[in-house]
């Protein structure tokens, strides 16, 4: 089984579950970008756009770094490498599972 911290685990899948937070981490896989522009696409107050960040920065999915005045945030990708390898845990448990039912019902059908 994979190493993981509970409670990481549950912060990781938290800042994931909300669809904003999500298309925010998709805007800084390709630069980091300022706070102003990450977040010019949401119709959302600057309040909430910073309770996301906040939640994004707890997770460990991202970081933000302060230039003068200027907040610039950049995706810290560890953290879905953590939920990579549990989702892979499952994948295989349930993949097994489903090949044994195949040759089950395989042999049950000759």
């Amino acid at each position: 089984m994979v190493n993981y911290s509970d409670s990481q685990l549950d912060q990781i899948f938290s800042a994931l579950s909300d669809s904003t937070r999500r298309a925010m981490l998709l805007r800084l896989t390709d630069e980091a970008m300022s706070v102003a522009d990450l977040s010019k696409p949401f119709n959302i107050s600057k309040s909430a756009i910073t309770k996301h960040l906040k939640v994004l920065e707890r997770s460990g999915l991202l970081n933000r770094t302060i230039e003068g005045r200027v907040h610039r945030c950049r995706l810290e990708p560890k953290p879905l490498a953590v939920v990579s390898e549990w989702v892979s845990f499952y994948e295989k448990f349930w993949n097994t599972k489903l090949d044994a039912l195949d040759a089950y019902l395989t042999e049950e059908n000759k």
